[in-house]
């Protein structure tokens, strides 16, 4: 485990309400190579932060790239979805195209 993960998983420990803290840790999971656990920190994410935006399209991507892309597509509308709620048109714009990507 690296040092950043492990120290993204005590403030995690500790109660942090910072979505950033839980976007970080599943980036670096992603970073490290293990997209599946990755995945599993960005449902969590999704879960705790609705409202996140970024988490969506990475989450989405990731999704896509280990073959679900069913979880892609539903990461792909529901950030569409928060970037709306939000006032995000760029966010909004780049994961209407991610999800027009998809098979």
């Amino acid at each position: 485990m690296s040092q950043r993960l492990a120290m993204l998983d005590k403030l995690i420990a500790k109660g942090s309400t910072d979505p950033f803290v839980y976007y970080a840790r599943a980036m670096e999971l992603q970073g490290g190579g293990d997209g599946e656990q990755a995945l599993v920190a960005f449902d969590e994410l999704r879960r705790r932060f609705a409202g996140y935006v970024p988490t969506y399209l990475m989450a989405g991507q990731l999704a896509a790239k280990l073959g679900r892309v069913e979880d892609a597509r539903a990461f792909f509308q529901q950030g569409i979805a928060a970037a709306q709620a939000a006032g995000d048109e760029h966010a909004g714009s780049e994961l209407g195209t991610a999800l027009a990507s998809l098979p």
